[in-house]
């Protein structure tokens, strides 16, 4: 029982630092963000701090992985149920509708955006990073390839790249289709529909009914 309790206030620990220095990260940057910044929004000691994490980057990266795959869960999320509504199978797919109703659960808001450039700068500089970084790009494209398997499975659809290759091409697309509604200065909702829209047209082009 006391393992569970301790596992359990460890968790809780870890999560409320990892929310602190969401936030801190997102304000300042990376450079700009202290071990002491991030413990003090979080209401913890450098020594809670450094007995989970080993360094402010392991965190950041932490942070970046989850934003990754939440975004995949909520996609294949949708994916499901539009499968489970028989959308796949019908006789005339419209490939635009179907692309934008699976990812309109996939909401980017700027603090996402704002972790994924800031490690991905970080990591173009920092070995270690970058191999950490691509280990957590390859993650996402497994997890997209396999939204791009479940569409296909259907029968409706046919890609005209492989599974991998349309993950890759989207990855790219959305990645700057964020980055640039966020310079922008647009809205939340604003910068949802634009990414979205983009990557939906993408896939119109890779995709052919059969």
């Amino acid at each position: 029982m006391t393992d569970v309790v301790t596992t359990r206030r460890r968790d809780v620990t870890r999560q409320r630092l990892r929310d602190a220095a969401a936030e801190v990260f997102a304000e300042v940057g990376l450079d700009g963000a202290s071990v002491e910044a991030i413990c003090e929004r979080a209401g913890f000691t450098r020594g809670a701090f450094y007995s989970n994490f080993e360094t402010k980057e392991e965190l950041f990266l932490e942070l970046a992985g989850i934003v990754a795959r939440e975004r995949v869960a909520a996609v294949q999320a949708r994916i499901a149920e539009l499968e489970q509504q028989g959308v796949f199978t019908e006789a005339h797919v419209d490939a635009l509708s179907i692309i934008q109703s699976a990812l309109d659960v996939a909401d980017e808001d700027r603090l996402g955006i704002l972790l994924m450039s800031e490690i991905r700068i970080h990591a173009l500089r920092n070995p270690k990073l970058a191999a950490a970084y691509l280990a957590q790009d390859e993650e996402m494209v497994r997890g997209v390839a396999q939204i791009i398997d479940d569409v296909a499975r259907g029968g409706a659809l046919a890609f005209r790249v492989s599974s991998e290759e349309a993950a890759r091409l989207m990855m790219t697309v959305w990645e700057g289709a964020s980055v640039r509604a966020a310079m922008a200065g647009l809205d939340y909702q604003d910068m949802c529909r634009r990414s979205n829209e983009e990557l939906a047209r993408v896939a119109q082009l890779i995709l052919e009914p059969r």
